[in-house]
């Protein structure tokens, strides 16, 4: 490394952030980023601690150690390079990503870890900045083409791996515009469309098709795609939300988080007007759900000036540090706090909503909850108890339920004949992402469920190593671990 020593001579820095009073007046991201030669600092405390744990944390498996050492030397666009090796898309995963890598940092076990992921995002800003990230489309032709169904960040990924290797590719999106639950579920504040944009230009120049208001089954016909394609990719994530099956669920203010998000991305996108958004201006808002989504639905609930924001999670409260059944490196369940709740939230835990109370107009007013604890027996399924006398009454106006997706939209496996696993996902092998329909594979979400961005992105790239090498028999496209460096 660079600097043997940058990780006792440097603290870890993290980019600040604009006043909440100030950020809560617009959509737009709020970090400020460091100047040059603090990130270098950054890249500096990269230890050279023989085995990288950081590797084995990213499901990607970005080289790590290498690109943070490039940064710290100055030599950032062959820290582009490195990172672009193994990562498609790191402005999406550098803003998003909850850094399973940082969790195994080797650093992490007795310091703060470094700050792997907003040295990745300064990398690729730097990458677009100084004009090194260019449209490559490919020199030859296969004649083979391929249909993306999906344009969340598996299918891009696929796509773009796909038509690396000379394949003509086709991304069918339902949605008006590119990108998923990029463009549609992830608030502005977190991720500027902008920046989805900016590299949906270089996919279309390297010379893949998107066509949007593409519904797969609907207005587009199986046949149609399996007459005119020799492969199929599909993308479409893990769309199924949870509900939640008690009384009043059907009240007006009750809503899932996911039309509350899109709605306003819409918003924001000058797609609809102010008007039809689901507002939670002036609003005593609960979201129930502790997780991601959540906690932009807090954001966005405070950027329109909801009167209070509360904020449900039936699990216990984690523990402020790593939880001794969850020892490093692993992935810990500890308390996270995000700019969101800092923005302001009343948070309960251990917390089960039982009753949606509305009035006769069928307008919800409040709820009914009950305190719970958890009982945890060996080699049992996790036991949730009520505690007695601790029924409590809640004022709200709008209810958001934000308690994650319960597997992929049934509809589509069903015309293409694709058998689905037992927790109503696209059945397709770890090992080469084919179904039992030859021809038609599937990644991200749609095949594991409901994950992160940087597995999508994963996914994807694997699969287009085995739908290239079912179409031409072999595959040049790189593997995880492959460590061959390819344009940026």
């Amino acid at each position: 490394m660079g600097k043997i020593t940058g990780f006792l001579e440097y603290e870890r820095v993290d980019e600040p952030y604009i006043a909440v009073e100030k950020r809560l007046k617009n959509y737009k991201e709020f970090t400020i980023p460091l100047e040059e030669k603090k990130l270098k600092d950054q890249g500096a405390r990269c230890m050279d601690c023989g085995i990288p744990f950081c590797h084995s944390g990213c499901p990607l498996g970005n080289l790590i150690p290498d690109f943070n050492d490039k940064v710290y030397k100055g030599r950032w666009k062959e820290a582009a390079q490195i990172l672009h090796s193994t990562n498609n898309f790191p402005e999406f995963t550098g803003r998003l990503c909850p850094a399973p890598c940082e969790e195994a940092c080797v650093l992490g076990i007795n310091e703060d870890p470094v700050s792997i992921e907003n040295i990745e995002k300064n990398i690729v800003e730097k990458a677009f900045e100084e004009g090194w990230i260019t449209a490559h489309p490919p020199n030859i032709r296969t004649g083979k083409k391929v249909a993306i169904i999906g344009s969340g960040p598996a299918g891009l990924a696929a796509a773009q791996q796909l038509n690396r290797a000379g394949h003509a590719v086709t991304v069918f999106e339902r949605d008006a515009k590119v990108g998923g639950l990029l463009r549609y579920g992830i608030p502005d504040f977190k991720l500027e469309k902008s920046i989805i944009n900016r590299r949906m230009a270089i996919l279309e120049e390297e010379g893949i098709t998107f066509i949007t208001n593409a519904h797969v089954g609907q207005n587009i016909s199986i046949e149609t795609i399996k007459a005119d394609f020799d492969a199929v990719v599909l993308c479409g994530g893990a769309t199924e939300r949870r509900g939640i099956p008690i009384k009043g669920n059907h009240l007006k203010g009750v809503h899932q988080a996911m039309d509350f998000l899109k709605l306003n991305n819409q918003y924001v996108d000058g797609l609809i007007s102010e008007d039809e958004i689901l507002s939670a201006k002036n609003k005593n808002v609960i979201v129930i759900g502790g997780g991601d989504t959540g906690s932009d639905c807090i954001g966005t609930s405070n950027r329109h000036g909801a009167k209070s924001v509360t904020n449900f999670e039936i699990l216990s409260k984690p523990s402020v540090g790593r939880p001794a059944h969850q020892p490093w490196p692993y992935w810990p369940m500890k308390l996270k706090t995000t700019s969101s709740h800092q923005e302001g939230v009343e948070r309960f835990f251990s917390v089960s909503t039982k009753e949606f109370l509305g009035d006769k107009n069928g307008n919800l007013i409040g709820l009914k909850t009950v305190e719970v604890e958890w009982i945890f027996n060996e080699g049992q399924r996790p036991e949730l108890r009520e505690l007695p006398n601790t029924e409590k009454h809640w004022d709200c106006d709008m209810v958001l339920l934000a308690l994650g997706f319960t597997g992929s939209e049934k509809t589509l496996a069903e015309q293409f004949g694709l058998e689905m696993d037992f927790r109503s996902n696209i059945k397709a092998a770890t090992t080469d992402y084919t179904t039992n329909v030859p021809g038609i594979f599937s990644a991200g979400d749609m095949r594991r469920g409901q994950s992160l961005i940087v597995w999508a992105i994963s996914e994807g790239r694997q699969a287009a190593h085995h739908v290239d090498k079912y179409l031409m028999g072999n595959s040049n496209l790189p593997l995880k671990d492959d460590n061959d460096l390819p344009r940026i």
